[in-house]
């Protein structure tokens, strides 16, 4: 019942793919072919797959096509977003979805090329509202009345999106993302070579935490721990926008520290 209104709600929506309903069969080797990277369609063999289409399915049968796991998460939901923009036929903000959010009110440096998409300023409202959009799409409950290799697919789609936009949304997680695609790795467990005083900060900070007991002293924490997130936010923004990969490792690191620190006020507000 509900992949039937599901589909009645895409289709009024203008986001269910057009023919869906008449398309093809799917021939008998298309579990083969799922798990493989074929040049075309895997279940009508139309050249070119989705890159032709909409980027989710075949222009050609409508069939749902395998998520394209060398795309990175900026561009996984950048290019869903502007797909999406063109089927709704919306007119309004096509500079694309970086425009705002943390660290400032640009975009950072304008690039060309494959990295023209990466930029630490997201405007994390419209990253949601791409994940929302791109669910609608390609979420498991849309396709529970199709064939077990769509529904294969449709898991696969949804579970890279959750992924993408978990990653984007949180300043540290995405921080560490762009650095792990410039082949820049913080292990766990490292200190990078912290300076005294700052570790001694935290450490100061985490006796504070050990010994509160009110609420009071906990939201001071708290505060104090928010503050400083949000500095470390701004200046590692404008470390990337430098392409100061070393500097935005360092800012990152301690933005690590303030995290666990976070962590730990939220487990002690837990009722025992």
């Amino acid at each position: 019942m509900w992949g039937g209104r599901a589909g009645a709600l895409l289709r009024v929506w203008g986001l269910w793919p057009a023919g869906v309903l008449g398309r093809r069969p799917l021939s008998c080797n298309a579990a083969s072919l799922a798990g493989s990277n074929p040049s075309g369609c895997w279940n009508c063999g139309s050249p070119g797959g989705p890159v032709r289409g909409d980027g989710f399915f075949c222009p050609q049968c409508r069939a749902l096509q395998p998520p394209d796991l060398t795309r990175d998460y900026f561009s996984l939901m950048d290019w869903y977003g502007r797909r999406f923009r063109e089927t709704r036929q919306c007119q309004r903000d096509v500079g694309g979805w970086r425009a705002r959010g943390e660290g400032g009110s640009g975009s950072g440096r304008r690039r060309n090329g494959p990295d023209s998409n990466r930029s630490f300023r997201v405007d994390t409202a419209k990253l949601q509202q791409r994940y929302q959009q791109l669910q609608r799409l390609v979420h498991p409950d849309f396709f529970s009345q199709r064939s077990q290799t769509e529904k294969d697919f449709s898991e696969k789609h949804s579970t890279l999106v959750n992924d993408a936009y978990k990653t984007l949304l949180a300043p540290l997680s995405r921080g560490l993302y762009l650095l792990k695609l410039r082949g820049v790795e913080i292990p766990e467990g490292t200190d990078y070579e912290m300076d005294r005083q700052f570790l001694m900060e935290i450490m100061e900070m985490n006796e504070k935490l050990a010994e509160a007991q009110s609420e009071a002293a906990m939201k001071e924490i708290e505060s104090v721990v928010r503050a400083k997130q949000k500095e470390l936010t701004d200046n590692v923004s404008r470390a990337f926008e430098r392409d100061d990969f070393e500097k935005a490792k360092e800012i990152l690191t301690k933005m690590r520290y303030f995290s666990n620190v976070e962590e730990k006020i939220k487990l002690k507000k837990i009722p025992v």
